[in-house]
């Protein structure tokens, strides 16, 4: 009976004590997912280049357009249903990882190369490859010149480092060509230099060449061999700590392959769910329920091709045949059509 006693007391003892403490929240408590918070926020925080032609420019009247803007773009229809809920913050090469680092941005779409060092010194985590750029060749159309291989002997203007004499050294020698290094410091002077006829070629990363080209008095003049020399994927980076939101802003990018190899565009979706392929089907969330694994609607891909398009479409505007660039799909291509752009199975 004392025992009893003495248990009843100390049972009571410890209950009143528990009133005064308050319990510590539980770890999932007191973790918010990126999902939820960019939902409580009511928009996406989108970091992107300053001014870089076919990957983020301000036109005219404000408005943002380029190839990294519109993956932002899209990435908002997966969570909100709506491309215009998200917010766009300009960095600079210097500031990019800190601002992904610190949460000032949910996703980094700023056209950074994925390389093993970012991917595991940063912070960041690669969610794929949005374009593929790397170091390539613009020489002028009379030159009658098709090939890299066919630059022996050529002047070629070329800046210092990785991208430019580096890659430059490397390419031929491995090839045993002869060439001409015509130095600028700046990218600038470097394309002064080539409008001015100094070099018989200019080099650098294709999507500098294609602006560069944009530029120049007659753009169909010059032409852009199809070859690179060097590899530099770019694409979106996420931090390291949030599986979900990785996943998210992977198989929106994949979303966006997937619908041009279904052959899916904002202009036929609607069409197209009443297609009796299953494939699309189920890419549309009609006989399946994909968005459910990544805490996205229902019909988050069919809402992504309906608001900003496929990849293929996004491309044209912003780096092809509909933009002011005009640069080939090449290595941009989906696998179909001998590029590398492959999305993973939608099942």
């Amino acid at each position: 009976m004392r025992i009893f006693q003495h248990l009843r007391r100390s049972l009571i003892a410890a209950i009143a004590l528990s009133a005064l403490i308050p319990l510590a929240p539980s770890v999932e408590a007191a973790e918010t997912s990126t999902l939820d918070s960019i939902r409580a926020r009511g928009q996406l925080l989108c970091g992107i280049g300053e001014e870089q032609p076919g990957f983020s420019v301000v036109g005219p009247n404000g408005t943002r357009s380029g190839i990294d803007v519109e993956f932002c773009q899209a990435l908002a229809v997966a969570v909100f249903g709506s491309k215009d809920a998200v917010k766009f913050w300009p960095l600079s090469a210097n500031d990019r990882f800190k601002a992904l680092q610190s949460g000032d941005v949910d996703v980094l779409a700023r056209g950074a190369t994925w390389t093993l060092s970012r991917d595991t010194e940063l912070g960041a985590r690669f969610t794929g490859v949005l374009f593929y750029d790397g170091q390539g060749f613009l020489t002028r159309r009379g030159n009658a010149v098709a090939s890299v291989l066919e630059l022996s002997g050529a002047s070629v203007c070329a800046l210092p480092g990785a991208m430019g004499e580096q890659g430059l050294a490397n390419f031929f020698g491995a090839q045993r060509m002869r060439y001409q290094v015509v130095a600028q410091e700046n990218w600038g002077d470097l394309v002064k230099a080539y409008a001015a006829g100094n070099c018989t070629v200019l080099t650098g990363d294709i999507s500098l060449l294609a602006e560069a080209r944009s530029k120049l008095p007659v753009p169909a003049d010059h032409i852009i061999l199809p070859e690179l020399i060097t590899k530099e994927p770019l694409g979106p980076a996420v931090r390291q700590d949030d599986p979900q939101w990785f996943a998210v802003v992977r198989w929106t990018l994949m979303a966006l392959i997937e619908a041009e190899e279904l052959g899916l565009t904002s202009a036929n979706v609607d069409a197209q769910r009443a297609s009796t392929d299953p494939s699309i089907r189920r890419f549309l969330g009609i006989e399946a329920n994909l968005g459910q694994a990544l805490g996205l609607p229902r019909d988050w891909a069919y809402q992504i091709v309906k608001n900003v398009g496929n990849y293929g479409e996004i491309f044209d505007r912003s780096l092809g045949t509909k933009s002011d660039l005009k640069l080939a799909r090449g290595l941009n291509n989906s696998w179909t059509k001998g590029g590398l752009m492959y999305s993973m199975p939608f099942r």
